[in-house]
């Protein structure tokens, strides 16, 4: 299988306010959100992320798409380095539910305006727009104002944009996150159909099932640490008669007792 992303030995602190020390109840200023991680992803894969609020997905995510540096450690995208961050912005999508679309714009100006901002073909685009716009329903709004339109509808056209350039790996942090059902499952079986044509998937999750559902490998990170990676069939081998919900309680509850011993 091709390697696309290799991740070693990644490290990211941050600096507390005052404020935040208090809340964390802590007098170290400094909060260490990812904590030597390694891990390994493929092309044809969906690879999950999942872990508490707070455990270090979304850094990890952030550093792997080059919008936060990491303070130690080394990534490569598709044989790429960190450091040449142009060339591995035009490889990979990401998506954040903080991402906001300008509201008095409408779905076909935010759509074009994206696609020639990546040098895109006059026919290129409206084709590949023809194509996202039906699968996601988003056809029937594409002049309406984002302001007027639903957060479901808002998040399918947040995942178009993202597509524009029909990249290799796409990253997604909380896809479903606040998302109907039926809006949910047009997204995941959109990120199954990527996997089946050859792109690598990245999500970061705190929804149990849909790893199980979805993803191919998984890792788990508790307190900024990858307490475990692995296929998700094996998992669920090594810990019989449970599902992916309780395996992380488990580590959960182990990584917990380990930090008071």
């Amino acid at each position: 299988m091709k390697e696309t992303i290799i991740i070693k030995n990644l490290v990211k602190t941050f600096t507390l306010s005052k404020k935040q020390m208090q809340i964390n109840r802590t007098k170290n200023p400094l909060k260490i959100a990812v904590n030597d991680i390694s891990f390994t992803t493929y092309a044809g894969e969906i690879f999950g992320l999942l872990g508490p609020n707070g455990a270090g997905k979304t850094t990890t995510l952030r550093c792997i798409a080059t919008l936060i540096k990491p303070d130690s450690g080394s990534i490569t995208v598709d044989g790429i380095d960190l450091e040449d961050d142009v060339a591995i912005k035009k490889k990979i999508a990401f998506l954040t539910n903080e991402l906001k679309l300008e509201e008095q714009f409408t779905p076909n100006y935010l759509y074009d305006y994206f696609s020639r901002f990546h040098d895109l073909d006059e026919e290129v685009i409206q084709t590949r727009k023809k194509e996202l716009f039906e699968r996601f329903g988003i056809d029937k709004f594409s002049e309406v104002k984002i302001g007027e339109l639903s957060t479901g509808m808002k998040q399918k056209i947040s995942i178009a944009i993202s597509l524009v350039h029909d990249p290799e790996i796409i990253i997604f942090d909380e896809p479903t996150n606040g998302l109907d059902v039926l809006t949910a499952k047009t997204v995941t079986d959109y990120l199954i159909e990527l996997k089946e044509r050859g792109r690598t998937i990245i999500i970061s999750t705190h929804i149990m099932n849909l790893v199980e559902k979805i993803c191919d490998r998984v890792g788990i990170i508790i307190n900024g640490k990858l307490t475990l990676c692995d296929r998700v069939d094996n998992v669920l081998n090594m810990y019989p008669n449970t599902d992916i919900e309780g395996v992380f309680f488990k580590l959960y509850s182990e990584e917990e007792n380990n930090e008071y011993i």
